[in-house]
């Protein structure tokens, strides 16, 4: 790489490299890269290509008897450029596997313990199949056709053995009807035009414009006859005529409804309430029929995730906002009585949020899902006797796991559980988690859990192989006096193979701001930003978990409200500036800094501001703010901006706010080498605030690149795109601040 003249001077601050009294070039000068970029791709490096194409498994879904459990797989090929799908069944205690091919994706779930279902669409047909499990050996049989749907669009899938009722989301029309549903289809694509009128907001939402079909949770009877599987003929809508849709988009799945042998329970949006400026979102109880259709939830709370039925169907629970519009308030487990008809929370007192909730075998504990301090955990909770009346009631957490992170935790019988676990080392393998059956006897009886009596097995290794050679760093937790009180921020340093200590001056860095901007970088596989990829490519990489960060305290997580660009920044620099000092191996000449939604506001903010003295000679912005107080007029999510500053872009506090943190408002003093990159279908921060970013830059002849993706939303999804973002990422950063 040829070394650029001012950044052999040795600047120790971001300084500007333009005056702004002279006028601007008339176009930038580029520095000529190298024509022949290479990511490295070494023995034991983890390249872009290698993450990519290694399988993604997700969470497992175990039998009713707690013997086997199916992991659905996607692994992609660039040869052919396709997803190759299947499906691992796995016996659980000794691992045991056999992989049923999936050419054609699908889903699948469990009927009965040796019973698999299969839907999955093919020629414009939607149609349910059954797969056979034997287990001396362990293997699958030739599938049967059980029948097909009236739709195309059905999913999140589940099934009530004791009720033979199928339960599943649908796209329908207003008159809540799947059987129509084909026949308005075609009405609609031949109505001669491609115009979209919008009385009210959402009008679009992620990635995807609103058309004139919502979700509904659609039953139908599936029962077993003899050895063969009968798909019944009516589907009930039971959302019909209630001007509610479940799940909840964009996101929504199987979690935000759960059934039970006679009921669905099921979280909705507030249908009273302008849904893009509302978080509120209700839970309702309903009979598989349709009728009795009963709101639980007081009606004055925030958001509601995570419904689940107790086994013994005397309770029911989910996690509950209590702010209408901050989607980031802290989540609280909340517990209704159906018998008692009374509500009451259980977690009032414990300062985390919990990301999903499910009841033991027994009902007498529910487990939570948490994010705490960077990882994601399961947590234990003894449900207590119900109050006489709505109430709080106080419950201890406890942790049972205290490393990775979690998902698709599941309770099996014998005091077990088996769930997906992931690292900053690893993607998802599949877990066993033994002994806590007596943790619930200690919980119970109001004891300290002997968490160190549970044992924790790891059954699967589907990304051996792919790893195998890899030098990947577990990720060194880093602490810090930041600007919040009373706590230390924290930070991951993940380090690069070949990295020792001692050797001043020899490594480039790259630091990584997280969006959300309440989120937190977890110890935790990505195939989006992950650490060890940059790692791989010879970069000490810092990752701060700044103000606004979760998983630390609900008042650290607020901390960043009205404030983007105030305490957050602070905490990266003083983050930055501690590992400057602790790591003089890194060359102080060559850093840069990369980020993503707020990630990407804080690059532009910093880019506006040398006068921090981050030092950066080159920044990668990805989806990010440009002019703060816009977006609050452009994005989907209108309840985000109020929340975040406090009203509505014109309202005076927020207005003044807003624009003190708009980075559009410090372009004069932006000079430092900058990657921007946008897609088309980011409705959450629409592609305008990336192109005006790259405009402003070329005018100002600061050295400057667009990358453009037409067809991904705020995510880059497809892995040939994602493959060309970390080339671009890469040959940028190596332009600036790279080893060759």
């Amino acid at each position: 790489m040829r070394i650029l003249p001012f950044l052999q001077l040795g600047f120790a601050a971001q300084v500007p490299l333009y005056s702004s009294s002279i006028p601007p070039a008339p176009a930038p000068q580029i520095p000529q890269m190298a024509t022949d970029f290479i990511l490295s791709e070494g023995a034991n490096a983890l390249s872009p290509q290698d993450m990519l194409t290694l399988p993604r498994p997700g969470a497992p879904l175990p039998n009713d008897i707690g013997d086997l459990a199916i992991v659905p797989i996607s692994t992609y090929s660039f040869q052919d450029r396709k997803s190759h799908k299947s499906l691992s069944v796995i016996a659980l205690g000794d691992g045991d596997a056999c992989d049923i091919p999936l050419p054609d994706g699908g889903d699948a779930f469990w009927l009965d313990s040796r019973t698999i279902a299969h839907v999955v669409t093919k020629d414009d047909t939607q149609s349910l199949y059954t797969i056979p499990i034997s287990t001396s050996p362990l293997s699958s049989d030739l599938s049967s056709h059980v029948g097909s749907f009236p739709i195309t669009t059905a999913s999140a899938f589940r099934y009530s053995p004791s009720a033979q009722r199928l339960v599943f989301s649908a796209y329908v029309y207003s008159d809540g009807l799947v059987e129509t549903v084909k026949e308005q289809d075609t009405a609609y694509e031949n109505r001669g035009n491609s115009g979209l009128v919008y009385d009210e907001t959402f009008e679009r939402q992620w990635d995807t414009w609103v058309g004139p079909k919502s979700k509904a949770l659609i039953g139908v009877s599936l029962t077993k006859v003899g050895a063969k599987w009968v798909l019944g003929e009516t589907y009930v809508n039971v959302l019909k005529g209630s001007g509610l849709s479940s799940p909840v988009e964009p996101f929504g799945e199987a979690d935000d409804y759960d059934i039970s042998q006679t009921h669905v329970i099921f979280t909705a949006k507030d249908p009273q309430l302008p849904k893009a400026v509302h978080t509120r979102q209700n839970i309702y109880l309903v009979t598989h029929d349709g009728k009795d259709l009963r709101q639980l939830t007081s009606g004055i709370q925030g958001a509601t995730h995570s419904p689940v039925f107790s086994p013994s169907g005397d309770k029911v629970a989910w996690l509950e906002l209590a702010l209408d519009g901050h989607e980031s308030d802290r989540a609280k487990v909340v517990i209704y009585d159906l018998k008692k008809d009374v509500r009451f929370t259980i977690t009032e007192d414990w300062d985390r949020s919990p990301d999903s909730i499910i009841f033991s075998p027994s009902s007498a504990l529910i487990y939570a899902t948490t994010g705490d301090r960077a990882r994601i955990k399961i947590f234990a909770l003894a449900v207590p006797l119900t109050p006489p009346s709505n109430a709080t009631q106080t419950t201890q957490p406890t942790a049972l796991t205290s490393s990775g992170s979690i998902s698709g935790f599941t309770p099996i019988p014998g005091g077990r559980a088996t769930f997906a676990l992931s690292s900053l080392t690893s993607p998802n393998e599949l877990y066993e988690l033994s002994g806590l059956d007596a943790v619930e006897r200690d919980l119970l009886a109001g004891t300290n859990a002997d968490v160190k009596a549970t044992m924790l097995t790891r059954l699967t290794s589907f990304s051996s192989t792919g790893l195998q050679g890899k030098d990947l760093s577990p990720g060194k937790d880093f602490w810090f006096k930041g600007t919040a009180e009373g706590q230390d921020t924290h930070g991951y340093v993940i380090t690069p193979p070949g990295f020792e200590r001692g050797v001043n001056g020899k490594w480039p860095a790259v630091m990584l701001i997280h969006g959300g901007p309440e989120s937190a970088w977890f110890d935790q596989w990505s195939t989006r930003w992950n650490p060890n990829v940059f790692a791989s490519q010879g970069y000490v990489v810092v990752a701060i978990n700044p103000t606004g960060s979760t998983s630390f305290g609900q008042k650290f997580t607020d901390g960043i409200n009205q404030n983007w660009g105030g305490r957050p920044i602070q905490d990266l620099l003083l983050g930055w500036k501690y590992i400057l000092q602790e790591y003089p191996e890194i060359d102080q000449n060559r850093t840069a800094a990369a980020g993503a939604s707020y990630g990407g506001y804080a690059i532009n903010w910093i880019q506006g501001n040398p006068e921090l003295g981050f030092g950066f000679k080159a920044l990668v912005c990805h989806d990010g703010v440009f002019d703060t107080t816009y977006n609050g007029y452009a994005t989907d999510e209108l309840f985000f901006f109020n929340h975040e500053w406090g009203g509505r872009p014109w309202d005076p506090a927020a207005f003044e706010a807003s624009r003190k943190y708009s980075p559009a408002y410090t372009v004069a003093k932006w000079s430092t080498p900058q990657l921007t990159i946008h897609s088309s279908k980011d409705y959450r921060l629409p592609e305008g605030d990336g192109i005006a970013v790259f405009h402003a830059l070329q005018q100002l002849g600061v050295p400057s690149r667009l990358l453009i993706f037409p067809d991904e939303n705020h995510w880059v999804i497809n892995a040939g795109n994602s493959l060309k973002w970390h080339y671009e990422v890469f040959r940028w950063l190596d332009q600036f601040i790279g080893l060759s």
